[in-house]
């Protein structure tokens, strides 16, 4: 979907198809060319989109800063780390990103109840302005939803230096039927606020990228927060009543938001 604010919307004097074309996607396309090389304005907003991603890799994580006080009371969040222990460390060493360090572990059993039926996690991941951005209006929805379903809904907190695999072990620690972990994209060059969701039905240590589901692309010229939340609630409820997940399970999409992503 298109963003709002594409900066390369088409000029007026381009041909309707390239418009048409370019309307469709904030990819850049057909932008033209000063010889062989891009023209000024194309080279300054990738250089722009380029910057706003390397900003948001390098990006430390705030919960005061990113989610606001207001927020973090309301929802009790308190944050853990992985056993890495800068950001350099997370960027080279991913395999420290996907294990808690020990004082977190205890953190997490002190705080948090067994076998909900929702798990929520929030990681940093590769974009912290997308956790900023996005989880302020989608965790609400997400409470909102799972009450109306009448389901337990575990202690969220976040998690610093976080990768993906870390829902393994919030499994084996947690026991709950569905894991959701909130977490930043790799940025790219359209934006570096999307936000993924990453899914597991009782997640362990024995599971993969297999066993998992993927709700991708949150963000302002994506999936909209409501779309997002209304996918991982559906998605949930299958996890729960076929008791499985990743490969084996299919997202139906709600006819509603299908139409809308044409």
């Amino acid at each position: 979907m298109p963003s709002d604010n594409n900066k390369l919307a088409p000029p007026d004097d381009l041909p309707d198809i390239i418009k048409r074309l370019r309307a469709q996607t904030p990819a850049r396309l057909l932008t033209g060319r000063a010889g062989a090389a891009y023209k000024t304005n194309t080279q300054l907003d990738l250089r722009e989109s380029h910057a706003a991603a390397r900003d948001a890799v390098r990006a430390e994580l705030n919960l005061l800063a990113d989610l606001g006080d207001d927020f973090i009371r309301a929802c009790n969040l308190f944050e853990v780390t992985t056993e890495a222990t800068s950001k350099d460390q997370y960027l080279l060493r991913p395999d420290l990103g996907r294990r808690l360090s020990e004082p977190s572990r205890t953190k997490i059993k002190s705080s948090c109840p067994t076998g909900s039926d929702l798990q929520i996690v929030i990681g940093d991941g590769l974009s912290v302005i997308a956790v900023a951005s996005q989880v302020p209006t989608l965790l609400p929805l997400l409470y909102e939803g799972a009450k109306a379903r009448t389901w337990t809904i575990g202690q969220t907190f976040a998690v610093r230096y976080c990768r993906v695999g870390i829902l393994n072990e919030i499994g084996d620690l947690l026991r709950p039927k569905v894991a959701i972990l909130l977490i930043g994209e790799r940025p790219g060059l359209a934006t570096a606020e999307s936000l993924s969701a990453y899914m597991t039905y009782q997640p362990n240590k024995s599971h993969t990228d297999a066993n998992r589901n993927l709700i991708s692309n949150i963000h302002a010229g994506g999936l909209t927060p409501t779309q997002a939340a209304q996918r991982i609630l559906d998605l949930a409820a299958a996890m729960i009543q076929t008791r499985t997940s990743g490969y084996q399970l299919r997202e139906e999409i709600p006819p509603a938001i299908r139409q809308e992503l044409v």
